[in-house]
């Protein structure tokens, strides 16, 4: 009888050991779904070489997740045909307060910048400064910097509008490094851009451009912005989750923004006010231009 028990005992134990083993190997991976667009440097392309791409490997890194991708232009209906239809779980870089998501709490801010070529541009680094009413500006259309402008009555030919929206394959020329080219070029005196496309061109093409972060705006005309993760709204773990690496990762993120040449500034205003949505390289597709 006693062998008869103990021979049980060992049974159970191994059944128990096999069913727990079998479980193991049966479960899902551990996975970190990200949202990207595949053609948006410098934050992601498809050869995984924006700084988003790069942040969104040590997040889930840290995590202990496996990262995979789901693509898509950043466009009319991202949030609704992406994250809300669970094809993904994570935005990696929205505008803190951005309402169709659940965001973090920022991990960076940048910028729109003034841009002048070192040595020979008016050397500004306000939208006050009157030369700005004798030189030749370029500014992307509908955006602050582009309001700010005609709130000061800085309107006319001095002011050359470039199209932020474009699509890539057809209309390489208008593409939001354009304005740069033409400041290289002479064709404009100063240009007042978002700061990580500025940034990105003058790592990527070593440019010899000044680059100077605006300050002020206000609400209606905001000139710096806070930078967050977005996650379907009530994903309050996967949130907490991502916070705690946001934390633990904070230098190496830095690491990464200042190897992109984004401009990283510190904070104006106090938290609560109305966020406003940071631009990106969007792409006209049918129904045109438009935010997410």
């Amino acid at each position: 009888m006693q062998r008869l028990l103990g021979s049980l005992v060992v049974g159970l134990c191994l059944g128990l050991l096999a069913f727990l083993d079998a479980r193991g190997q049966g479960a899902e991976p551990k996975e970190l779904k990200v949202c990207a667009d595949p053609d948006n440097l410098p934050y992601s392309n498809e050869n995984l070489e924006g700084f988003e791409n790069k942040i969104a490997a040590l997040i889930a890194q840290d995590l202990g997740a496996q990262l995979t991708y789901t693509w898509w232009p950043h466009q009319r209906g991202l949030i609704r045909r992406t994250l809300n239809e669970g094809r993904c779980d994570v935005l990696i870089g929205i505008p803190k307060g951005y309402d169709p998501v659940l965001w973090t709490k920022p991990y960076y801010r940048t910028a729109y910048v003034i841009a002048y070529v070192k040595g020979h541009g008016p050397e500004i680094t306000s939208l006050d400064d009157p030369i700005l009413t004798k030189v030749k500006i370029g500014v992307h259309v509908n955006t602050p910097p582009h309001d700010a402008l005609a709130q000061r009555g800085i309107v006319g030919d001095n002011v050359v509008a470039y199209r932020l929206f474009h699509t890539p394959q057809a209309n390489p020329e208008e593409s939001p490094s354009q304005l740069l080219e033409d400041l290289l070029a002479a064709k404009i005196d100063v240009a007042l851009i978002w700061g990580p496309f500025a940034g990105y061109y003058v790592k990527k093409r070593s440019a010899p451009l000044q680059l100077v972060p605006l300050r002020g705006g206000g609400p209606a005309t905001p000139f710096t912005f806070e930078i967050s993760m977005g996650v379907r709204k009530g994903e309050k773990a996967l949130k907490a989750d991502l916070e705690e690496v946001l934390d633990k990762d904070a230098a190496a993120i830095q690491m990464i923004l200042e190897e992109y040449g984004v401009p990283l500034v510190m904070a104006e205003a106090p938290d609560g006010e109305t966020p406003q949505e940071a631009p990106r390289q969007k792409r006209e597709r049918e129904g045109g231009a438009h935010r997410h």
